[in-house]
């Protein structure tokens, strides 16, 4: 799919197009009982998003030569799991957020109980996804379950879920910037990470020194990820984003742009690209993708 499309425009359609495609054949059918809940799985999933962690799946995968089908479920159950935690940070008793990717929230267009086993639903599904990611034979059977540990602790205290406790008991402190990067890699950061040792992984056992270049670079683009959302949010206006715009600031959260400034927070974004760049260097040209991504996390406008 990859190599053969010049265009990194060109390429990232296609990989959103295929990846609608696979997440609405992974997700239950909303005929299926129970209907609403599944209906609303596919609303929160389905439709949205720029879809950076398949983006990032695909293009590790572009340096092992992994097969597209292996590359679909890995980025699906990502995918998932990032939408669930996007529920469940919307509800009141989290962000109170009532829009998301343009659109209601899933409590406000459904309602909180159902919200709350939509993320649920949607981080079991996920790992049902992906214990069919690899296919069988000697040794894939060790990969799988290096997979599925992966994801798992991407997404749980000491990932994703821990970084969202930091962020809601950092409310109103003063944090230092070593504090608020520590966040930042937990909350955002370890899903981007494990998107792109998953994507590599769907092609082969990774060597230490394969690790440690894409733990660099995922570093790098997980923070720089983080800066420029920090960034949007004080610059950027509510219908560009596709949700509520200036609420760090309006909920008193610490940001880079409040702990550093406007003028250095874009610094520090452009810093890390480079960052990015410079530890993607072992891999050569097949690593073209995973510097345009780079690129795009840091210019992106939402």
């Amino acid at each position: 799919m990859t190599s053969s499309i010049a265009s990194f425009a060109d390429w990232m359609k296609q990989v959103q197009s295929t990846m609608e495609e696979a997440l609405g054949a992974s997700l239950p059918s909303d005929a299926t009982v129970p209907a609403r809940l599944h209906e609303a799985m596919r609303y929160a999933v389905l439709n949205g998003g720029k879809r950076v962690r398949p983006l990032l799946v695909f293009a590790a995968g572009d340096l092992f030569d992994a097969d597209a089908a292996s590359l679909q479920r890995a980025a699906a159950a990502l995918e998932m799991i990032h939408a669930y935690s996007l529920v469940h940070d919307d509800m009141p008793c989290m962000d109170d957020d009532a829009l998301r990717r343009g659109k209601p929230t899933v409590h406000v267009k459904y309602d909180e109980a159902t919200a709350l086993l939509v993320g649920d639903a949607l981080q079991s599904q996920a790992f049902v996804v992906l214990s069919e990611g690899v296919a069988e034979g000697e040794g894939q059977a060790t990969r799988r379950l290096a997979m599925l540990r992966l994801l798992a602790q991407a997404s749980g205290s000491a990932g994703m879920c821990g970084g969202q406790a930091i962020d809601l008991a950092s409310i109103g402190l003063a944090l230092s910037l070593g504090e608020l990067e520590h966040m930042h890699q937990l909350k955002t950061g370890a899903l981007l990470r494990a998107s792109v040792l998953l994507g590599a992984l769907a092609g082969k056992t990774l060597s230490d020194a394969e690790i440690a270049a894409l733990d660099a670079y995922s570093v790098a683009i997980g923070l720089a990820f983080q800066v420029v959302d920090d960034v949007l949010d004080a610059t950027a206006d509510s219908a560009t984003l596709g949700k509520t715009a200036g609420k760090d600031a309006a909920d008193n959260k610490p940001t880079y742009v409040s702990i550093l400034g406007l003028a250095e927070s874009k610094a520090l974004a452009d810093k890390l690209r480079d960052d990015a760049h410079r530890a993607l260097m072992p891999f050569g040209e097949k690593a073209r993708r995973l510097r345009e991504i780079a690129d795009l996390i840091v210019q992106r406008k939402a």
